[in-house]
């Protein structure tokens, strides 16, 4: 598990690799803001977390962007509100 997220900028998706398996956060630009569409995790890592570290990262990669964002996708959005640090990136 190296944990690690990267910013796939030709799939615009940003990924978590733990073993064999890939966590991704889908995402476009959209009027100079980021726009988070849709999250996966494979189901042989449900229940671990790594939807919650995914989402840390994605924030934090995003954060030192100074980038806005707007979440669409819902699980991203409910880590943004559970997380007030997170919340005041959000845009709409």
């Amino acid at each position: 598990m190296n944990g690690t997220i990267t910013d796939n900028v030709a799939a615009s998706r940003f990924e978590l690799a733990v073993g064999d398996e890939l966590a991704v956060a889908y995402y476009h630009n959209e009027d100079g803001r980021v726009v988070l569409t849709h999250t996966e995790v494979p189901q042989a890592l449900s229940g671990q977390g790594i939807g919650a570290r995914l989402a840390r990262g994605v924030f934090e990669t995003l954060r030192q962007r100074q980038a806005r964002i707007i979440a669409k996708c819902p699980f991203m959005a409910a880590f943004a509100v559970k997380h007030p640090e997170y919340s005041a990136m959000l845009d709409g």
